[in-house]
C-alpha cells in the first residue's frame, strides 16, 4: 500500500519538474519578465495540485480500507476541489497582468484599453464568485448527508427562490447592474464624469459599486445600479480628448486681443496643452463685468485639468500686472452740483 503512494509522488514529482523546467522552452517566444511571471504564480499552485493527485490516485486501487484511510480519501477529494479553483484564479490574476502590460491606460489615446480593462475586471469577479462558489458547493456535495439535503432544497427550489429573492433583492439588483455595466459600458475605467454635481474619474468598478476620484482626492462610493437608473455626464465615452475651460470675469476697458496674444504664449511648447484647440470669446457680459471663456484642449483629462489650473493662475496675475484697472469693479457716479 505504502509502496504505491511512494510510486505516485515520485512519478508526479518527475511531471512537475519537468514542467517546471521545460516551460521555458515551450514559452520561448515570451519575454523574461512575462515567463517570471507566469512561473512565479502558478509553480505553488501546481506543486500542491500535483502532490494531491499524486497521493489521491492510489485511494482507488486500494482492496482494503479503514477509518483513517476513507477520512484521508475524503479530506483529499475535497483539497482537490480548491487546489484546481485556486490556480484557476491565479490564471485569471495573470490574464489580468498581461493585459495590464499590453493595453496601457496611462496612454494618450486610451479609449480601447480602458473598454477592455472594465470588460475584464467586472466580469473577472464574476467569474471568481461562480468559481468560489461552485467549490463550496461540489466540496459540500462530498457528505452524503449534504447531498441528501441538497437533494431536497433543490425539490423544494420553487419556495426557496421566492424567499431568496425578496431577501436579497438589492443585493441581486446590483450585481446584474454590475454585468450590465460591463456589457453596455455607459462608464469604464478613468472614464471622466460628474455624479450629483462630483467631477471626478471611475477609480475602480467592482460588481455592487464604483469608487469615483473626486478632483481633491476624495472618494464616491456610488452603487452600480445608479449609473443604470440614472442620468449622468460621461466626458470621454467616445475619447479621451477632453476640451477645458476657464473662465475669467474682467472690466470692459481688458484687451481681450491682449488676452489671446498672453494665451498664445503661455501654450506655447506647453506640454499639457495637445496642440488643437485655443479659443479667448467674449461670451457673456453684465452691467458690472463682461466673461471671458478660454477653452482649450489637452490628451485626457487629468491633464486637461492641470492645463485649467496653469492657465488660469498665469492669466489672472497677467490681468493683475499689465491691465489692474481691467480687474472687476463696481462704479458709483455722483452728479455734479449745480
Amino acid at each position: 500500500m505504502y509502496l504505491n503512494f511512494l510510486i505516485s509522488l515520485s512519478a508526479f514529482a518527475v511531471i512537475y519538474f519537468v514542467l517546471l523546467y521545460s516551460t521555458r522552452f515551450i514559452l520561448k517566444d515570451l519575454s523574461e519578465k512575462r515567463y517570471k511571471q507566469i512561473r512565479e504564480n502558478l509553480k505553488i499552485p501546481l506543486l500542491y495540485l500535483l502532490i494531491n493527485i499524486a497521493l489521491l490516485i492510489p485511494f482507488y486501487y486500494l482492496k482494503e480500507t479503514n477509518e483513517i484511510l476513507s477520512f484521508l480519501n475524503h479530506f483529499f477529494r475535497i483539497t482537490i476541489i480548491f487546489l484546481i479553483s485556486w490556480f484557476i484564479i491565479r490564471l485569471m490574476y495573470l490574464i489580468r497582468r498581461y493585459l495590464d502590460d499590453t493595453h496601457k491606460i496611462d496612454a494618450s489615446n486610451n479609449l480601447r484599453a480602458r473598454k477592455i480593462h472594465t470588460q475584464y475586471r467586472i466580469l473577472e469577479r464574476v467569474i471568481k464568485v461562480l468559481i468560489i462558489f461552485i467549490a463550496v458547493a461540489s466540496a459540500l456535495m462530498t457528505f452524503d448527508s449534504i447531498r441528501q439535503v441538497g437533494i431536497s432544497l433543490f425539490a423544494s427550489a420553487g419556495v426557496a427562490s421566492i424567499i431568496i429573492g425578496f431577501s436579497a433583492q438589492k443585493i441581486i439588483a446590483s450585481i446584474i447592474a454590475g454585468i450590465q455595466l460591463a456589457i453596455a459600458q455607459p462608464i469604464r475605467v478613468q472614464d471622466v464624469v460628474i455624479v450629483n454635481g462630483e467631477w471626478g474619474w471611475i477609480e475602480e468598478i467592482n460588481l455592487t459599486y464604483v469608487v469615483v476620484k473626486v478632483w481633491d482626492r476624495r472618494r464616491l462610493v456610488v452603487p452600480t445600479t445608479y449609473f443604470i437608473d440614472n442620468i449622468f455626464q460621461n466626458w470621454t465615452r467616445k475619447s479621451s480628448f477632453i476640451l477645458g475651460t476657464v473662465f475669467l470675469y474682467t472690466d470692459y476697458t481688458i484687451s481681450v486681443d491682449a488676452v489671446r496674444e498672453e494665451l498664445d504664449r503661455l501654450l506655447e511648447d506647453n506640454k499639457l496643452w495637445d496642440g488643437k484647440v485655443k479659443v479667448v470669446q467674449v461670451t457673456d457680459a453684465s452691467e458690472k463685468s463682461m466673461e471671458l471663456r478660454i477653452l482649450v484642449s489637452a490628451d485626457d483629462s487629468p491633464t486637461a485639468w492641470e492645463l485649467r489650473v496653469f492657465l488660469r493662475e498665469k492669466l489672472i496675475k497677467f490681468i493683475q500686472e499689465n491691465y489692474p484697472e481691467s480687474l472687476p469693479r463696481s462704479r458709483v457716479e455722483f452728479p455734479e452740483d449745480k
